[in-house]
């Protein structure tokens, strides 16, 4: 076993946790992760890390306050307890929505969130599919922004048949659909939005879905809207079978359950995000080995 590692996880994820150690031949460093009576939370490092190079786990998907709050809390203990220096695996990092003013009064999330972990102490982050590219620049701190599509694809091909098509559900996603059409060799197609009111959304598919077996990709799936509309669309125009491929599966209010209802085969999620769901249309794709 290789004790040259030094790496410790929150509680945010433990399975990713275990994977990742049993992919790198590693234990789990001690940690303490307590909380007092009126919910303050209480961290001590039960390991020498003087003058050690440092690696810390915590995902954001989940009661992101929450574990914000604790992934700063362990870097100041490790910063205080010497290591050398301090690299956070953020598999998904939260507030990455909230990444440019869009009226008055409001904040840039995004950017307080990178200034908390600088302050804290992280000396590089490795993080997946930032939900925006550009929040990379919010760091003053080297970013390792690992891309999942190639992950992502390999599993595709296990699940669907041939002849098929990448449909981008919206005109923020292309980029992803682009690099997935790339690795698998197909065509894509665009799904064109105009919205004219909070309620009226026109949607116009440009690319020719029939007869084919469609993948819609995104970075993120909170309430599943976007997908399963994407879906319908493509079924409206023809298409045979149609599977979805998401980094981030947040799964927000019932959107399992309209998953379920819907003309979705399946949808592919990296577990960037720790899930208990059941559901026979929901595979998981691991990142340990990434």
């Amino acid at each position: 076993m290789d004790d040259s590692i030094v790496f410790f996880a929150g509680s945010s994820h433990p399975e990713l946790a275990e994977e990742i150690c049993a992919q790198l031949n590693i234990a789990q460093s001690e940690i303490s992760l307590k909380a007092f009576p009126d919910g303050e939370l209480s961290v001590e490092i039960l390991e020498d890390v003087e003058g050690r190079d440092v690696f810390i786990l915590q995902s954001l998907g989940v009661n992101p306050n929450h574990y914000l709050m604790e992934l700063l809390i362990i870097i100041d203990a490790l910063k205080r307890s010497s290591a050398k220096s301090i690299t956070a695996i953020v598999p998904y990092l939260s507030y990455c929505r909230q990444d440019r003013r869009d009226r008055p009064g409001t904040p840039i999330t995004a950017k307080l969130v990178a200034n908390l972990l600088s302050s804290a102490g992280v000396d590089h982050l490795i993080t997946c599919d930032l939900h925006s590219d550009q929040v990379e620049g919010f760091f003053e701190i080297p970013v390792t922004h690992l891309r999942c599509q190639k992950l992502l694809s390999d599993h595709v091909k296990k699940s669907i048949e041939e002849n098929f098509i990448v449909v981008a559900p919206d005109i923020g996603s292309i980029k992803i659909a682009e690099t997935m059409a790339k690795f698998l060799d197909v065509e894509l197609a665009v799904i064109k939005k105009e919205r004219f009111n909070s309620f009226d959304v026109e949607m116009t598919l440009i690319g020719d879905v029939a007869n084919k077996n469609v993948l819609i990709p995104d970075d993120l799936c909170s309430t599943a809207g976007t997908l399963i509309s994407a879906a319908k669309l493509c079924k409206e125009k023809g298409a045979k079978k149609t599977i979805a491929t998401a980094t981030h599966g947040l799964f927000v209010g019932n959107a399992i359950e309209k998953i379920e209802s819907s003309n979705l085969i399946s949808l592919i999620v990296a577990n960037t995000i720790p899930s208990k769901i059941q559901s026979s249309k929901i595979l998981s794709a691991s990142i340990a080995s990434m």
